[in-house]
């Protein structure tokens, strides 16, 4: 399955968007200072959002997993950003990238990271509607049980939820992960959970991502998750 095109959104017009610079150059200059490319370099762990409620709680859920420094990045309307990553990209600067995106940014990051030769660890859509969330995850040998770990989080807090995973490049035939809602006010869990997952990948944990804060009003939309490295 392509992991840029198939269940992101399609088309995504580089004119109609921008992303900030604002704070990324300076917290990918803090692990700058090897030559570029020296796998010796430890990797950023740049966080990418947009302002939002889910978004958020994503990134309670990332700061709670206590591995790499954190750097945030919130994206904004300035194609700099972009030009920038790519170069960084190019020129190899190790970093690792996770994040929770609308889709037409997502679908830009994505395609820059495979095209410069990063590694897409995960990729997830998601639609919440009050009370309820599907997701569709295209997961590796990195991100393995993830998946699994998401969904029996949700069970256990009682969010309803409709999940199914695709392994990229494996001989895993997709298969769906479903619970129903019981009336608990966790709709936002997800977002907090894969925040946690995503940061820990790489690192053993058998430890539950953080309940997430209850919600001012309920989360709704289409987001994309991704894990990146490169």
């Amino acid at each position: 399955m392509s992991v840029n095109r198939r269940f992101v959104l399609k088309g995504a017009a580089v004119s109609s968007l921008g992303l900030t610079v604002d704070g990324f150059i300076p917290a990918l200059a803090a692990n700058s200072e090897g030559s570029i490319g020296d796998e010796a370099t430890e990797p950023t762990m740049l966080a990418l959002v947009n302002e939002g409620e889910a978004e958020s709680v994503f990134l309670y859920g990332a700061m709670a997993a206590g591995k790499a420094p954190l750097r945030v990045q919130k994206v904004g309307r300035d194609l700099g950003f972009m030009l920038d990553f790519e170069r960084r990209l190019r020129h190899g600067l190790p970093m690792r990238v996770i994040g929770l995106l609308d889709d037409a940014s997502a679908t830009l990051i994505v395609d820059m990271a495979r095209s410069g030769g990063a590694r897409v660890q995960w990729l997830g859509q998601h639609t919440a509607e009050d009370g309820f969330t599907r997701h569709h995850v295209l997961s590796t040998d990195m991100s393995e049980g993830c998946s699994q770990q998401l969904s029996r989080e949700l069970h256990d807090c009682g969010a309803g939820f409709k999940l199914i995973e695709e392994r990229q490049n494996g001989p895993m035939a997709p298969h769906q992960l479903t619970g129903s809602s019981r009336g608990t006010n966790q709709s936002a869990q997800w977002a907090s959970s894969i925040g946690y997952l995503l940061a820990s990948i790489g690192a053993r944990t058998t430890l539950a991502a953080p309940l997430a804060p209850a919600a001012n009003t309920p989360i709704t939309g289409s987001f994309v998750s991704f894990s990146i490295v490169a």
